[in-house]
């Protein structure tokens, strides 16, 4: 179980870096938003799952 929480965690770790790197990036570039709005709430969506999933399995852990 605690191998599934780690490998959980660092989808999260990796997920939150893509969208702290990716989200200015889409508003600065022209047209960026209306082109890449599907992306931008796909990432935030595995984002809330990744963080309620981390705290069911966080009880698993302790």
């Amino acid at each position: 179980m605690t191998f599934i929480f780690q490998l959980t965690l660092f989808a999260f770790v990796a997920v939150s870096f893509i969208l702290v790197v990716g989200v200015p990036v889409v508003f600065a570039s022209p047209n960026g938003w209306t082109e890449n709005k599907r992306v931008v709430f796909s990432g935030v969506g595995i984002w809330v799952l990744l963080v309620f999933a981390l705290g069911v399995l966080n009880s698993f852990v302790i």
